[in-house]
């Protein structure tokens, strides 16, 4: 698995969200109740993204401690 790209790939998706969140939160001619509905889910979506990023580092730390214990043995 390409860690690198993964990452590479879900930080530039965090990094769009947070473009679209500072265009929003920027924006007078928007109402508050506006800006929080739809900063809601961009909040969400970047909270997930970074949750299957661990969980991904997570399998791919857990398969070469497994590859290190069939190399051991």
């Amino acid at each position: 698995m390409d860690m690198q790209l993964i990452e590479k790939n879900i930080n530039e998706i965090i990094a769009s969200l947070e473009k679209e969140v500072m265009a929003i939160v920027t924006d007078e001619t928007i109402d508050k109740q506006f800006t929080n509905t739809h900063l809601k889910p961009l909040a969400s979506t970047k909270k997930i993204l970074l949750n299957a990023l661990d969980s991904i580092q997570m399998v791919e730390r857990l398969y070469k401690e497994d590859l290190e214990k069939l190399k051991s043995e």
